[in-house]
């Protein structure tokens, strides 16, 4: 059940996080907030790589998934900012947001190995 659960937030965040970056959504934020857009990049892929990671966390070719799965959300991440360039007026590609992006998928694997190691995840 908790896969499936997982499962659906990983295929919904991926979603969310598609669509938040390639429409133009205006200015949502308040000017008197300050909120740095690498910050929101590496914490949507932290989750997207926890959530894509407890989803098939008892495969049987562990490994392989994993890295799969580290391997396609990176790839996700270049793609978006590739579209980002080409099929939006109003956005562009950022070497520092892929960094960003990178970031959080690192923190994302090796906080889930902790826990794995820790038997934290059933």
């Amino acid at each position: 059940m908790v896969h499936k659960i997982f499962l659906f937030f990983a295929i919904s965040l991926t979603l969310i996080i598609g669509w938040g970056s390639l429409v133009t959504i205006g200015e949502t934020i308040p000017p008197t907030i300050q909120v740095s857009d690498k910050l929101i990049h590496s914490s949507a892929y932290f989750l997207l790589t926890m959530c894509w990671l407890i989803a098939y966390k008892n495969n049987h070719k562990y490994l392989k998934i994993n890295t799969y799965i580290i391997i396609l959300i990176f790839l996700y991440g270049i793609l978006i900012e590739v579209l980002q360039a080409t099929a939006t007026a109003n956005r562009q590609f950022e070497i520092k947001d892929i960094l960003a992006n990178m970031l959080g998928i690192g923190i994302g694997f090796t906080i889930f190995k902790i826990l794995q190691q820790k038997k934290l995840l059933k």
